[in-house]
Formats: C-alpha cells, structure tokens, sequence
C-alpha cells in the first residue's frame, strides 16, 4: 500500500467520524462512538476516533464536556460560546448563554493580569422527565 492510499484511507476514516457526530445528539464517550462505528461495519481504529475528536475540538467544530470521574463526552454543537446544563441521570444536554458568567470571568482575568483568557462551564442537574420519573 503506498502512502497516498493510506491518507485516503484515514480521510475516510475520519469522515465516518465525523458523520456520526453529525447524526447523534447529545455527548457520547469516544468508546461510544467507536461502537457505533463497528456496528456500521466501518473499519475504524479507537486510536483514530481519538486522534479525529481531539482534532475536531481543536478546531473549535466540536463541544468537549469533562464529567467529573469520567471520560470526556463529545457533541457538534452550535457555533458561538456556550455552556451546557446537562442531565445526570440521561445525558441529556441543553445548550445555554451566560453573559453572567462571561462578564465575571472577564473581571477576574482582568484582576490578575490574565489576557487571552478562556473557560468551559457545565452545569450538571436532572431534567424535567427524568425528575417526572422518581
């Protein structure tokens, strides 16, 4: 195999990825998506689905959230800053603003001198079907 069929190879590997993300909602693990994958009978590596969404979040083109004690969870979201109010009990994830928060980081930074300053925020709580469930 010569090395322009194998960039081939991991372009296509890659837009499956990508593919995926585009057709699931809310955050799945890269082990998830991975599986949906396999499942699809597409021929991709768990290295390469890592390699793609670190990719992709470093491009700004996906949403990366860091539960606490767990494996970071990937989604497409919308373009812009945000932040998400996300489900305990079901992952479900809600995209929300908070000019609040954005003005008190800016005051903070600015406090200590910081500049090029950026932040992630997920507020974790149960949503209204699953709390109708209890």
């Amino acid at each position: 195999m010569n090395i322009d069929s194998t960039a081939q190879r991991n372009t296509k590997q890659r837009s499956a990825v990508s593919a995926v993300l585009n057709e699931t909602e809310g955050f799945n693990s890269a082990q998830d998506l991975h599986a949906i994958l396999r499942d699809r009978g597409e021929r991709v590596g768990l290295t390469t689905v890592y390699r793609t969404l670190q990719g992709l979040a470093d491009a700004g083109e996906i949403d990366v959230m860091r539960p606490p004690g767990g494996e970071h969870l990937y989604r497409r979201c919308s373009q812009g800053h945000h932040h998400h109010l996300v489900c305990r009990s079901c992952g479900r994830a809600v995209e929300v603003e908070g000019p609040a928060v954005e003005s008190w980081a800016d005051r903070v930074a600015a406090k200590h001198g910081f500049v090029d300053v950026s932040h992630t925020m997920e507020i974790f709580g149960t949503c209204p079907e699953c709390a109708a469930k209890r």
